[in-house]
């Protein structure tokens, strides 16, 4: 009888090969609940490691699995693949539905920020419902801003990094423009002479014609209204 061969030692007993920063990468990833910002990463990882490049290496890993690593706000999270969406959406709950007036109301909030209600109303043609906007600052897509310096002082408002996390966005410029738009089929080619699509810029230091709210300003006070 011929004798069973003995695999080579160099198989026997290995250990397959891992990747400790990368296992540390998915560990926090996996482990929280909202997107992880940067300094978290580089807090756990050891000094010097070249954080740009083990993000990509876990990117490539991911790229090709139910779910990506994707960079949403400025931070990083594992997603579900884009292709896949809509095999799981019958296991998620219904996002709630907004109002067509609530819709065009935080689209304008997206693309003019920072902006007040008399403005948006001038914009859409028509006076918003009271309760529109405290429905978007509910939601955690529009914020309060400030006060813009004019008579009235009126409330100025913005998106907020949510609204980012929430529609994959990983700033607000990643908004489409106007040749995307009208690629969707949201706009129509033909458009007014000199119709533009203002670039979004949600940075929230005050501009110089806002002013902060200060502590007990009636606008941080939902039952004053």
């Amino acid at each position: 009888m011929t004798a069973l061969r003995k695999p080579p030692l160099s198989i026997v007993g290995k250990e397959p090969e891992t990747d400790e920063n990368q296992r540390i990468l998915e560990a926090i990833l996996f482990a929280s609940a909202e997107p992880v910002d940067e300094k978290l990463f580089v807090s756990r990882l050891p000094e010097g490691t070249d954080l740009n490049a083990e993000l990509k290496k876990l990117g490539d890993h991911y790229a090709a699995r139910g779910v990506n690593l994707v960079r949403v706000a400025g931070k990083w999270a594992l997603r579900t693949a884009s292709d896949l969406g809509h095999r799981i959406a019958r296991d998620t709950p219904p996002p709630r539905k907004l109002s067509r007036a609530a819709i065009e109301t935080l689209a304008i909030v997206a693309y003019h920020q920072p902006v007040t209600r008399a403005e948006i109303e001038e914009i859409r043609g028509v006076t918003i419902n009271t309760g529109t906007l405290d429905v978007l600052i509910q939601t955690g897509w529009v914020r309060l801003r400030g006060r813009r310096k004019v008579p009235g002082r009126p409330v100025t408002y913005g998106t907020t990094e949510q609204f980012l996390i929430h529609f994959g966005l990983d700033q607000i410029d990643d908004l489409p423009g106007l040749d995307e738009l009208k690629g969707a089929g949201f706009l129509d080619d033909r458009l007014p002479a000199g119709f533009s699509v203002p670039i979004p810029n949600d940075v929230s230091t005050l501009r110089d014609d806002e002013e902060p709210l200060e502590e007990g300003d009636p606008a941080l006070d939902p039952e004053a209204k």
